[in-house]
């Protein structure tokens, strides 16, 4: 444990009582007309001459120790405790979820019960980013729209709690699959880690039906930025439910990884789904480098007690004088 100071500067001021006595007083007592004293040695004795060094006295000391107190107490003290260490890696991971309409298709299957495409999502991705220990997380949801629901963090919490939030339709129930790539672009170039260390994970279960970039321009400028891209094609190929269009475009998933440097997985079931993100864990592995931390605590209110305790004494002293 040590001591450090938040506001260091503060002690500058050190030396301005002096600074004050030095100009100050000679000004405000030559402002009015001159005071003669018959007894010049008695008046010498009772205190100082204006303008030159006070001399040593019980009432100096205390306002002195008064004056560093206060000065303690402004440049912020904090006790720092002993350092600890956290993972960090310096990789930003963009999870990209799809909410279109077709994701409410319930045709997973989640410990051994029907669920929808999107609720086994939030299962198994959850997890992933639970993982995902030193790895800075952010979350893109797109449906018609692409929006960020979650910038990049290392509050992986957080994050998960979004995805938990979402819902089929929340963004639309098409799907602009190459807005949100591009937006994963942006937000990610934006943060301005190192091109290798930029990773976006894509889950769709459709093709492109909205937005205003095809998927692989979009892919193409994800290539410029450096923007690695692991696609995830979720349920079936065939359209499950009537009105909603569920077909998925494999190949231009598939060109949208190779363009960029990832992989592509094919997702029918859960159990799949576990499997990929176990294997991405082997392809992007979390780097777990130490980053030190202290945690502070302000060490301020003593100094702030003895002031006040040193400003009760001298006006005692005042008083019985």
């Amino acid at each position: 444990m040590r001591l450090a100071f938040e506001w260091a500067w503060a002690w500058l001021l050190l030396p301005l009582p002096l600074v004050a006595y030095r100009f100050v007083a000679p000004l405000r007592r030559g402002a009015g007309q001159a005071l003669k004293v018959p007894e010049r040695d008695r008046f010498s004795r009772a205190g100082t001459t204006p303008g030159t060094t006070p001399r040593f006295s019980l009432d100096w000391l205390l306002a002195a120790l008064m004056w560093l107190c206060l000065l303690f107490a402004a440049a912020r003290p904090l006790l720092l405790d002993t350092a600890l260490t956290a993972p960090a890696t310096g990789r930003d991971l963009m999870l990209a979820v799809d909410l279109s309409g077709s994701m409410e298709v319930r045709d997973a299957r989640l410990a051994g019960r029907s669920q929808s495409r999107l609720n086994a999502i939030k299962s198994v991705a959850g997890d992933f980013i639970e993982r995902r220990i030193g790895d800075r997380v952010g979350l893109i949801l797109f449906g018609g729209q692409a929006y960020l629901q979650a910038p990049l963090s290392f509050d992986r919490a957080t994050v998960r709690a979004f995805l938990e939030e979402s819902s089929v339709g929340l963004a639309g129930r098409q799907t602009a699959l190459g807005d949100a790539i591009a937006l994963a672009v942006k937000r990610m170039s934006d943060e301005g880690a190192a091109p290798e260390h930029r990773v976006l994970v894509l889950l769709t279960d459709g093709a492109a039906t909205a937005g205003v970039l095809t998927p692989l321009k979009a892919a193409q400028l994800a290539r410029e930025a450096g923007l690695k891209i692991y696609t995830i094609g979720i349920g079936s190929s065939r359209n499950s439910q009537p009105g909603v269009s569920s077909e998925l475009d494999e190949s231009t998933l598939l060109a949208i990884a190779d363009l960029t440097g990832g992989r592509y997985f094919r997702a029918a079931a859960t159990g799949r789904l576990e499997q990929i993100y176990a294997e991405l864990d082997l392809l992007e592995p979390a780097e777990l480098d130490e980053l030190a931390l202290r945690s502070g605590r302000p060490a301020h209110l003593p100094a702030l007690v003895l002031a006040l305790l040193l400003g009760l004494a001298l006006a005692w002293r005042a008083r019985q004088a």
